[in-house]
């Protein structure tokens, strides 16, 4: 582990220091500490045309483990494939290396520099790496620190760097590729976070993936962890730290052709197998960020790479845009917490206080885990009791109110019966005021409901779970408006909403505000009732619609009645007619 602070490293044989070693260029394969390498590599023969195949073939054939059939077919696909990765124009490449390598560490075989500062509190992998090849990682990493002054956290560098060297002719070779990947300017895509702001973004948006489809890791994690954040921070380096090199090396090639999506995927599926081999028993008191890890570096205990690659590439992700606007958008949520670019790390904290949390309907253990349940970029901020029944009064009007002006928000509701539920409410409820008499249904695919006691259950938007029920709406295709809930709520006879058989889900009107998960995405829904996400009139106000509702209650907030519905495709979240006991909605601070 690097220390927080760059130090001048002095040569001796310690594994603290750097031993710099101007002679270590050696050819491919010699940075390799053969006698700690897992099982001997079979080399096998490789087919002339293998390197003019399409992206798509060798796609196919990274995902199957054709490379590690070959170490120098591996060697030669990593460097055309990084060759071909889009670059800023400036780019170091190996003339530049040999040139700032000379410099640097000059004729005398033995020097000191100070280490990178942007590998503040990075481990540094080695990956079998011998005594030349450790030395040569140290030195390529002490020069990207000259060349690259903008980077100032990366984590993930030094595994990067070593898996090269296991593949490259020599020093110069590695540095080239990897600023190639450092300096990858394709739109929607990047292969290297490179400040603490880009690296804490993606933590939040791979615990915003497993939220959507590691549901019962992810609840397992939230009850048995104080901080789910800090489990996931470490999501990178389950890949590109704790696998062994066996499965390590297999996730960097289908990494180079797919880029970071796949990581996603990757460590989904460890999540999902790990959640397969615990249980809640097991976890109780313990370091569930440490068990995970020690499971992540004994997979092969439970699972070859082949599966594991097999599964993740059986998660159906969103696409690579939308999963960049989800990043930007967290980004977005990091800097409003006051986290910049130029920054190093930040320890960051828990947003739910489990000291000073108080409410009437749930406990700060349960508030945690709806909490984890909520999109990242949200889940930053803590809760702010914006609305109670039990100190503003059961008014309608006085919801509307105290809850205008803060989105998103969640509303609780305690049953007389002593049942809990609730739900997630992306949009202002000043939307409603948009829809004039027609009452229309606002709100985005983030919006679900959820039960709280007797057990804890989420229902998401149904396309969420079953995307394949919707299609893409064509460029061309005009916005359908939302369907009118007027005959749900009494309010308005001639409030019938579109006549079409499909429906595009309408985007958010508030500009600046990004909500990437399905706000974004347009979609072409098999029935009018898919978007029913939230409602209100003076009458009362209804969440989810389509053969029911999963939620609604009078203008009085006394009387509810919850129902499946087609829009979540929930079962009901308590006693389908319920009275109201206690009623809360609470918002985010500086959200």
């Amino acid at each position: 582990m690097f220390g927080s602070s760059p130090v001048t490293i002095v040569i001796t044989s310690e594994a603290d220091t750097w031993d710099i070693d101007a002679s270590s260029c050696l050819g491919c394969g010699q940075f390799v500490d053969w006698d700690r390498m897992p099982d001997p590599e079979q080399e096998a023969r490789i087919p002339q045309d293998i390197l003019s195949k399409s992206p798509k073939e060798l796609k196919k054939l990274a995902r199957e483990g054709y490379w590690a059939a070959s170490r120098a077919l591996r060697a030669q696909v990593y460097h055309q494939l990084i060759q071909q990765v889009a670059c800023r124009l400036v780019t170091p490449d190996a003339l530049v290396y040999r040139d700032v390598e000379s410099r640097l560490f000059g004729k005398p075989s033995m020097s000191s520099h100070p280490l990178p500062e942007f590998l503040e509190g990075c481990s540094m992998p080695t990956y079998c790496l011998n005594l030349e090849g450790v030395t040569a990682l140290k030195k390529i990493l002490i020069c990207i620190g000259n060349l690259f002054p903008d980077i100032t956290y990366s984590p993930i560098l030094p595994s990067l760097v070593a898996l090269l060297l296991h593949y490259s002719e020599d020093e110069a070779q590695c540095f080239e590729n990897i600023s190639r990947l450092i300096a990858s300017n394709a739109p929607h895509t990047s292969y290297i976070d490179q400040s603490f702001l880009a690296h804490q973004a993606s933590c939040m948006t791979f615990g915003d993936l497993a939220n959507k489809h590691c549901p019962a890791a992810h609840k397992l994690i939230a009850s048995t962890s104080e901080n789910v954040f800090e489990v996931y921070s470490e999501w990178l380096s389950w890949l590109f730290h704790d696998l062994p090199f066996n499965y390590a090396i297999r996730v960097f090639d289908v990494y180079l052709l797919e880029g970071q999506k796949v990581l996603y995927r990757i460590a989904l599926a460890l999540l999902k197998q790990y959640r397969l081999s615990v249980t809640s028993a097991e976890l109780q008191g313990t370091d569930i960020k440490a068990d995970l890890q020690a499971f992540v570096q004994n997979i092969a205990e439970h699972v070859t790479v082949d599966k594991i690659l097999e599964r993740a590439f059986g998660i159906r992700l969103f696409s690579r845009k939308e999963i960049w606007l989800l990043q930007m958008a967290n980004r977005k949520a990091l800097m409003e917490r006051g986290i910049t670019m130029v920054q190093s790390r930040q320890s960051f904290h828990l947003a739910v206080d489990m000291q000073n949390f108080s409410s009437s309907i749930v406990t700060a253990q349960e508030m945690r885990v709806i909490w984890s349940w909520i999109p990242e970029r949200f889940s930053l901020f803590p809760p702010l009791l914006l609305f109670s029944t039990s100190e503003d009064g059961c008014s309608l009007q006085r919801f509307y109110t105290c809850c205008e002006g803060y989105e998103p928000t969640v509303l609780l509701i305690k049953t007389t019966e002593g049942e809990v539920c609730g739900a997630f409410l992306s949009s202002d409820w000043s939307e409603r005021k948009k829809s004039g008499a027609t009452s229309g249904f606002f709100g985005t695919g983030e919006c679900f409901v959820f039960t709280v006691r007797p057990e804890m259950e989420k229902y998401e938007w149904v396309f969420i779970k079953k995307p394949e029920l919707a299609k893409a709406v064509p460029r061309s295709r005009q916005r359908s408006p939302s369907p009118s809930p007027s005959s749900l709520l009494g309010s308005s006879p001639d409030g019938h909403g579109t006549s079409s058989n499909r429906l595009v889900v309408p985007t958010p009107q508030r500009k600046g505000r990004l909500s990437p998960f399905l706000a974004i995405r347009h979609f072409l829904l098999p029935s009018k009732t898919a978007s029913m996400f939230m409602s209100g009139s003076r009458e009362g106000i209804i969440i989810g619609g389509g053969g029911g509702q999963a939620l609604s209650l009078d203008a009085n907030l006394l009387w509810g009645r919850t129902e499946h519905c087609e829009t979540f495709d929930n079962l009901p979240l308590c006693q389908e007619n319920f009275k109201v006991q206690l009623l809360e909605v609470w918002g985010f601070q500086n959200a």
